[in-house]
């Protein structure tokens, strides 16, 4: 594999594995995440599968998880009470 950077086209990353959330829509509207053969993580949008690619550290993704678990970002798609 190539060497990684933010902005990669994600079809460059071959042989990798992308996952998405079960919970995403029928539609196709989600974020698909790879982990990277160094342990960085790779994250692109569905929609555009051939596009850009960001990539983050093992460190990076456990901080966003962590977040998101702990409901750091809720008002992000929740209205405002």
């Amino acid at each position: 594999m190539r060497r990684t950077y933010n902005g990669m086209a994600a079809t460059e990353l071959q042989g990798v594995v992308w996952q998405k959330s079960r919970r995403s829509n029928s539609q196709g509207t989600c974020v698909e995440l790879a982990k990277l053969p160094d342990g960085d993580v790779a994250v692109r949008n569905s929609r555009f599968p051939e596009g850009p690619a960001l990539i983050y550290t093992r460190a990076e993704i456990e901080a966003l998880l962590l977040g998101v678990k702990a409901g750091e970002f809720d008002h992000l798609v929740r209205p405002a009470p």
